[in-house]
């Protein structure tokens, strides 16, 4: 299958051209607002908790910050980016363009995934500022980074699809995805818990998100690095998956 890469190029210009007339939308907003969990979470809770494993309090949200925007925002870039076309109707012109489908979601998906990254990487710069964060393994960072903006840009873009009004576009980053990192240790280590409740949160995807990046900073972490990296290679699948499944379907794109 020949790639056509202009094409491809087109879809990822404009949605990057996008976020750049929205600005104060796409990059102020949820830096000022992550900068904020920052200050308050760390000034009223660091206040009364020095240390969490052995890391001050305030270094240790850090990387559950960082992915509670990331997954929020990935998923948010990409199924606004997929749902507009469609509610407009200008996906029939994109599905009638001479792109194949692993081109329109490479386009989207890596649209969303490029301004999550560059999202992420400015409140990690700013939390420089607020702490002294020492990175133990940059390299997995970054990886860490990468792999989750495109997985959770994956699956944004199949909510995006899944949406049939505005409302809907919103349940789930509002009612799933900022939940599930609030309770996926984003301000606390899992062994603060009761046994039970510890057991229950091995149940939530994101745990194993926040866990392996922060073991990527600190080299401590709530979960195996291993395991973490297979549970999110393992989302990615099940996304890369249904993805495949909508197009072969046509599942709400060609009516």
């Amino acid at each position: 299958m020949m790639i056509n890469p202009r094409g491809m190029y087109a879809i990822y210009r404009f949605e990057i051209a996008r976020a750049a007339r929205t600005w104060l939308q796409s990059v102020v907003s949820p830096v000022v607002t992550t900068s904020l969990y920052f200050v308050v979470f760390g000034a009223a809770i660091g206040s009364r908790v020095e240390q969490v494993q052995g890391i001050p309090y305030g270094a240790f949200i850090v990387p559950g910050l960082i992915m509670l925007m990331l997954l929020t925002q990935s998923v948010t870039n990409a199924s606004f980016g997929i749902f507009f076309p469609r509610f407009t109707g200008n996906i029939y012109e994109v599905l009638s363009a001479p792109v194949s489908y692993l081109e329109v979601v490479i386009g989207y998906v890596g649209a969303a995934a490029t301004k999550s990254l560059i999202l992420g990487l400015i409140i990690l710069i700013t939390a420089h500022l607020f702490v002294d964060l020492p990175i133990q393994h940059p390299f997995l960072m970054l990886f860490f980074l990468v792999l989750t903006a495109i997985t959770f840009s994956l699956f944004g873009f199949i909510v995006g699809i899944w949406a049939q009004d505005f409302e809907q576009l919103q349940i789930v980053p509002l009612l799933l995805i900022i939940p599930l990192t609030f309770l996926g240790g984003t301000f606390y280590s899992l062994d603060v818990l009761p046994e039970f409740w510890q057991t229950v949160s091995l149940f939530n995807p994101v745990v194993y998100l926040v866990s392996g990046f922060r073991w990527s900073f600190f080299e401590v972490s709530d979960v195996p690095i291993l395991v973490s990296l297979g549970m999110t290679f393992l989302f990615m699948l099940l996304c890369l998956t249904l993805v495949w499944w909508i197009f072969r379907t046509g599942y709400r794109l060609k009516s």
